[in-house]
């Protein structure tokens, strides 16, 4: 039986790719999509990769879309400085800097494009069905990772596409890890088998591509892994 075919937003970090191995999981052949949009934080592609391996993806495609050009975000410029050592209680109470504008409507702006032409010439099933990783832990600070986002987003495929207006196809969205924070998200990647030593997630890396442990990022998973009662596999500075 031909299984039905997902597109994962993968990162590289632990959210990805727990999304990823939930698709797997639940019986999607995955094609990976990856964003090089000229992050400082570039180890995290090198991940991407790593991950993309580990889970056998069917076709992992890395696309270049540089928002460095616009700038407004400590991922992207050097105008702004990753902050480090919030408290973990005051993470969320308000939009960070490391918020890349319109980032998730990008994303999955393309990650649809790639839904619609994924078929092959043998095989001309699309993929009706996109996987990401958004959560909890994330939305109370981004804007676009919101549940009401992602249900305004799916609207508006289902309006866009040639696909959704011809009903060749009918959208679904899945965010696996919406309700979840951080340490359920970890049980959740341990129960389905995945290597958390593969995966990045800092926003400040070392040159040799060590996480710094201070970012918001590293703050959120090192407390993840110690409710979990887990060690982090990753090598911190």
């Amino acid at each position: 039986m031909t299984k039905e075919r997902a597109i994962v937003l993968l990162s590289g970090g632990l959210d990805s790719a727990t999304a990823a191995a939930w698709g797997l999981a639940n019986g999607f052949e995955l094609f990976a999509l990856t964003i090089d949009y000229n992050q400082r934080h570039r180890c995290e592609l090198d991940a991407a990769r790593r991950v993309g391996e580990f889970l056998r993806v069917s076709r992992h495609v890395f696309l270049d879309v540089n928002l460095a050009a616009f700038g407004g975000s400590s991922l992207t410029s050097n105008d702004f400085e990753v902050r480090h050592d919030v408290p973990l209680e005051a993470i969320g109470r308000e939009i960070p800097n490391t918020y890349v504008p319109a980032r998730n409507t990008v994303f999955l702006s393309l990650a649809l494009a790639f839904a619609e032409t994924v078929g092959t010439p043998t095989n001309s099933s699309a993929a009706e069905h996109i996987i990401l990783g958004i959560n909890a832990a994330d939305y109370s600070g981004y804007p676009d990772c919101r549940p009401e986002y992602l249900g305004a987003f799916a609207n508006m495929a289902r309006l866009a596409t040639k696909a959704g207006v011809e009903g060749t196809m009918q959208l679904h969205f899945h965010a696996p890890l919406m309700t979840l924070g951080k340490r359920e998200i970890i049980e959740l990647g341990l129960s389905l088998g995945v290597d958390f030593s593969l995966t990045h997630t800092c926003y400040s890396p070392t040159a040799d591509g060590k996480s710094c442990g201070r970012c918001e990022s590293c703050l959120l998973r090192l407390n993840g892994f110690r409710e979990a009662g887990v060690v982090d596999p990753i090598v911190y500075a």
